[in-house]
């Protein structure tokens, strides 16, 4: 590895790249991420890791707000038994990103050079910019520095999943979202042993985790509640050894208490911890999480994270227990991201508006009479969907770039798979038509497979303010038979009526 990620360095030196550079990773989860995400740090390169399962809309809107001039991605992807094209969708997503120079699909073609210098990098320098989404507009850049992602994930792997060795660490992810670069750095900062898996976690048959748990003698395996509840359904894990497993971890999604307790009886054999983290991508980390020797209920995570001031207050900003309210940050930490790319006033009205001097993190918390932590989902209108967090905007400018489609608003609805499913109302251009399964298509075509919605609705207008603003929590209320409460804000209160199954 030390070979190639000097190989890598010199050829991305030789391209004419320069610290602040930016280098998109559109790839698999294979090898290759780890050679490259360490190829730029030693250049002082930002690294944009980007979900090569998205699609070209979305990969387009990242590539232009970052300016990433690199792209590293493979020629396909390969799931379920299928080969997809990969190469052709980054093609024409980074013909609408002019800052894109060059599209690598190996490093093959660097001559195999010398050592490469690893500059010396103020702490604060960036590392990676990370993307995630919130209620309105594109998505945010979160800027995540040399020292900060390296002591955040790095406490994590060595705190909460008490990291010996020799162990084998293994998270069911992607280098596009969080999880990834997170198990890459905090393990390797030890010198510790990652397990990269490139496939669906049912593939080809649902035993395929459990075989490869036993096979590898995985010692922590991380993985979503979407992907449990999928398994459960499908597959036995009781007659494979994993006798290796220490630790069990899971984040992305709120549990429900069967799936966690057939998780932990299942697959753990009711003797490893689950570890249960939660926080997100703005803090490559987390804000609350249990550790191994922690007493837990089903569904908790402990408590907040060793050197995180977190708390759970009411609307006005007041400390609450056994009561839902709003998960904050009293105090700085090492790992918040430095601002959102290119919008630092965003960066501002999104987590720091709300309360003053607390970091509001836009998820509902509460605790127990015991002490006990749990996360109860999103707070405010971006959507959870099979772990992946996604804002309603970039779904619903998906759904405008179809030709026939002038208006559009998605919500997300319980899953039982998934946790949440995105439902798209959409409203016509006049004389034009598209059917439901054509809007469909377009959407997953835009935004990727993982993000093709249960259902398109034809309305003929969409229920907004008296501003114009879209009243999403209520067409949510409306779909689901929820009882709608006061609608006086609503200037068109008889469209709600359209957005009823």
């Amino acid at each position: 590895m030390a070979r190639d990620v000097n190989r890598v360095a010199n050829g991305l030196r030789a391209l004419g790249l320069r610290p602040g550079d930016r280098v998109a990773l559109i790839m698999p989860m294979v090898a290759g991420v780890v050679t490259i995400l360490y190829a730029a740090f030693k250049l002082g390169l930002i690294v944009v890791p980007i979900f090569a399962g998205f699609g070209v809309s979305a990969m387009a809107s990242r590539l232009q707000d970052s300016g990433a001039c690199v792209i590293f991605t493979a020629e396909h992807l390969t799931r379920r038994g299928k080969t997809l094209p990969l190469l052709a969708t980054v093609r024409e997503a980074a013909a609408k990103a002019p800052s894109v120079q060059h599209i690598l699909t190996s490093f093959d073609a660097f001559p195999d050079a010398a050592e490469s210098e690893t500059l010396s990098l103020d702490s604060e320098t960036p590392a990676l910019l990370l993307y995630t989404s919130g209620t309105t507009g594109r998505p945010k850049g979160c800027v995540h520095t040399h020292a900060g992602a390296l002591i955040q994930t790095a406490k994590e792997i060595w705190l909460g999943f008490d990291h010996r060795e020799p162990e084998r660490f293994f998270w069911l992810s992607d280098i596009g979202w969080m999880m990834g670069p997170w198990s890459i750095l905090g393990n390797h900062h030890f010198g510790g042993a990652v397990y990269l898996y490139d496939g669906a976690p049912d593939y080809p048959d649902a035993g395929r985790l459990w075989r490869m748990l036993e096979r590898h003698r995985i010692t922590t395996f991380g993985v979503s509640p979407t992907a449990i509840r999928l398994l459960m359904r499908s597959s036995d894990p009781t007659p494979f050894d994993l006798s290796a497993l220490r630790l069990l971890g899971s984040t992305g999604e709120p549990w429900d208490e069967l799936s966690w307790l057939w998780f932990f009886e299942r697959v753990g054999r009711a003797r490893c911890p689950i570890i249960n983290i939660s926080g997100g991508t703005e803090i490559i980390g987390s804000f609350l999480f249990p550790l191994p020797s922690d007493r837990l209920k089903p569904c908790s995570l402990g408590g907040p994270a060793p050197g995180m001031a977190t708390e759970v207050v009411d609307e006005h900003g007041q400390a609450v227990r056994e009561k839902t309210g709003y998960l904050v940050c009293t105090r700085p930490a090492p790992s918040m991201t430095r601002g959102i790319w290119n919008d630092p006033a965003r960066y501002i009205e999104t987590y720091w508006s709300r309360f003053p001097g607390m970091w509001d993190h836009g998820d509902w918390a509460c605790v127990d009479a015991d002490g006990c932590w749990f996360i109860l989902g999103r707070a405010d209108e971006s959507m959870n969907v099979a772990g992946r967090k996604v804002g309603p905007a970039e779904v619903e400018q998906a759904l405008i770039e179809h030709p026939a489609v002038s208006e559009a608003a998605v919500i997300g609805v319980p899953d039982q798979i998934k946790g949440e499913a995105l439902v798209a109302f959409a409203v016509l251009r006049p004389g034009a038509h598209a059917g439901e399964p054509e809007l469909v298509a377009h959407v997953a075509h835009c935004m990727g497979a993982a993000f093709r919605p249960r259902a398109v609705v034809c309305v003929p207008e969409l229920p907004k303010t008296q501003s114009g603003k879209i009243v999403r929590r209520l067409i949510r209320q409306a779909y689901l038979g929820e009882p709608l409460g006061d609608v006086s804000t609503v200037a068109n209160a008889a469209a709600l009526d359209g957005c009823r199954r």
